[in-house]
């Protein structure tokens, strides 16, 4: 892990439709003295921005290098189309790819669906942004399919959208270069995956492991005296020199070598009648 302390601030960039306000609030009340920098980016730059050192961190949409980047998967988006509201398709609350057969589906240059193909019928042309697609649905050219927080981010009272069922999903993942994994890098982490502030980041010492190991274990046999105690049948081994106790029954050891069982009471169970004269018969 290399040291970040020549850092003036903690430089985190995003891409469309993620919101990091959440975890800013955090790092803020966390460490007051480091200022988080945020860099909004494309989709296209986050991976440049993280390789020159522009952002220590960034929120991305996968895939991601992962020779070259760690990655925190964090949520999948919805996938959803963005129509007029007067199109047929608000009809329904969810739709499918072979819903949108006929229709002329826009794909702009920096779309991050990841189409193998894209469904519905193209248009003449490639917008060259998501934003540009969106005016081109205004205008009835076409209708576009996006992950839904994009669909919220172009939001225009005249365009509504709906769930696509079956379309390839968009995830969202916090990265950062392997080799630059810093303090601070460690500490935006574990404000993302929700630790305390007095947690150590996740990593137990060999002492809390083997305290985590043994939690929960039960007294066994020998805890005092070899002694074992099980339900309600009795007590063996060790509870009085030796005697053992069976339901209410009482035998050898309890009181020197007496036994006690039922009402009757034998050899040695009374004492000064060992050897004594037997009783006259009348």
């Amino acid at each position: 892990m290399t040291d970040s302390a020549d850092s003036p601030s903690f430089r985190l960039a995003y891409v469309p439709g993620v919101t990091p306000a959440k975890w800013v609030r955090i790092w803020e009340e966390r460490l007051p003295g480091i200022p988080l920098t945020l860099l909004q980016v494309t989709p296209a730059e986050a991976a440049d921005a993280l390789r020159d050192g522009s952002a220590d961190a960034a929120f991305v949409r996968l895939p991601v290098d992962r020779t070259v980047f760690s990655a925190i998967p964090l949520y999948t988006e919805t996938t959803v189309v963005v129509v007029p509201k007067d199109h047929v398709i608000t009809a329904a609350e969810e739709i499918t790819l072979d819903d949108l057969a006929d229709e002329v589906v826009l794909h702009p240059l920096d779309d991050v669906i990841g189409w193998t193909e894209p469904p519905g019928e193209p248009a003449f042309e490639r917008p060259a942004t998501t934003a540009d697609a969106v005016e081109l649905v205004a205008a009835n050219i076409g209708v576009l399919v996006v992950p839904q927080s994009l669909a919220r981010l172009h939001h225009r009272r005249d365009l509504t959208y709906r769930t696509v069922v079956d379309a390839p999903q968009s995830s969202i993942a916090l990265s950062w270069p392997e080799e630059a994994t810093t303090e601070r890098v460690e500490d935006f982490i574990g404000i993302v995956r929700g630790r305390t502030v007095n947690s150590t980041r996740g990593r137990q010492t060999p002492a809390e492991q083997r305290e985590g190991d043994g939690g929960g274990r039960g007294r066994t046999a020998g805890a005092k005296g070899g002694g074992t105690k099980s339900g309600a049948a009795g007590r063996s081994g060790g509870a009085k020199a030796g005697g053992t106790r069976s339901g209410g029954t009482r035998t050898g050891g309890a009181k020197t070598g007496g036994t006690r069982s039922g009402g009757t009471k034998g050899g040695g169970a009374r004492r000064g009648t060992g050897g004594g004269k037997p009783r006259r018969r009348s």
